[in-house]
């Protein structure tokens, strides 16, 4: 999908509208893009196509790279997973080019980032000013990265309040997902940190004064995010293993409890086997006979039963 968005004010308003052309200022936004589409960005704009190429493999590693007057800003982004057992989130590669009169951002699959832009829910958002165009890339990015982790700690609760009633594994898969997503997170933030700290040192792109400060706070979210993710997985961590203990734990005494009843049936059981061999036997011709073996059962069953009980076998 090919997008070209263009920041227009009429009468002191600002609004973003799509074109059919590429034109200077213009915002192109590529969503999974057929060769066509790639060819025609690439042409028109004179962009290396291996820019938007890459940015198309999802194992595409997070990095700042300049060729041809271009820079291209790879950045890891978090999105809903849709593989099963995967984790609830993982992290895909989005690209940010930046040429002289154009921005260019390319990604696998549609994202709430770009989505927040193009459907003009960010405020002050302009497609020809691309330095902060790209630093409000980056800030909601953070922004979501902060969001999803809220959502993962408020899911995990949840998932820990089920498993104080629950002895199944799917309690325990379902921490695991979270905490898969967690791992994915403090990969790709740590990769995202050292991209934002490249830029304020290195400066690939024309900054201003207002620019910095709009970095500085990228920084400063994006080091909260990597904390609470650390955090949340160490909590995760610890979760499962106390979990996957009293799983364990109540399996022992479910077993234990199985194994009493067991030796105290066994007394009446092994009492009728006696009684029923083709032998002589005591009481052969009473007629009361069967009521005096149920009773005698039924109190040597009860002393043993209470007995255990007071062992705490019970």
């Amino acid at each position: 999908m090919l997008q070209i968005l263009k920041t227009v004010e009429e009468n002191g308003l600002v609004k973003l509208e799509q074109t059919d052309q590429i034109v200077e200022g213009a915002w192109i936004n590529l969503i999974k893009p057929s060769v066509e589409e790639m060819e025609k960005v690439a042409n028109t704009l004179k962009v290396p196509i291996d820019f938007i190429r890459d940015a198309l493999d999802e194992e595409e590693r997070a990095r700042i790279e300049t060729e041809d007057g271009f820079t291209l800003i790879m950045i890891d982004i978090p999105i809903l997973s849709v593989e099963e057992h995967s984790g609830l989130y993982s992290t895909i590669p989005m690209a940010i080019i930046i040429g002289d009169s154009n921005i260019i951002t390319v990604c696998l699959r549609e994202n709430n980032i770009i989505n927040d832009f193009s459907s003009s829910k960010v405020k002050a958002f302009y497609t020809y000013k691309k330095t902060r165009f790209l630093f409000q890339i980056l800030h909601k990015n953070a922004t979501y990265y902060l969001q999803y982790l809220r959502r993962i700690d408020k899911k995990s609760s949840k998932i820990e309040k089920e498993l104080h009633r629950s002895m199944k594994n799917k309690e325990l898969i379902q921490l695991l997902d979270l905490e898969k997503s967690l791992v994915y997170f403090s990969t790709s933030l740590r990769s995202n940190e050292s991209i934002l700290e490249k830029i304020m040192r290195l400066k690939p792109i024309k900054m201003y004064p207002e620019d910095e400060d709009l970095l500085e706070d990228v920084i400063i979210e994006n080091r909260q995010a990597i904390e609470m993710a650390n955090i949340y997985s160490g909590i995760l961590s610890g979760t499962m293993d106390a979990f996957a203990s009293i799983i364990s734990n109540n399996l022992n005494i479910v077993m234990k409890f199985l194994a009493s009843i067991t030796i105290v049936l066994s007394v009446p059981t092994m009492m009728a086997s006696f009684f029923g061999m083709n032998v002589l036997v005591p009481m052969e011709n009473n007629p009361h006979a069967f009521l005096i073996i149920f009773i005698i059962s039924f109190v040597f069953s009860g002393i043993l039963g209470w007995i255990m009980f007071k062992k705490n076998l019970f």
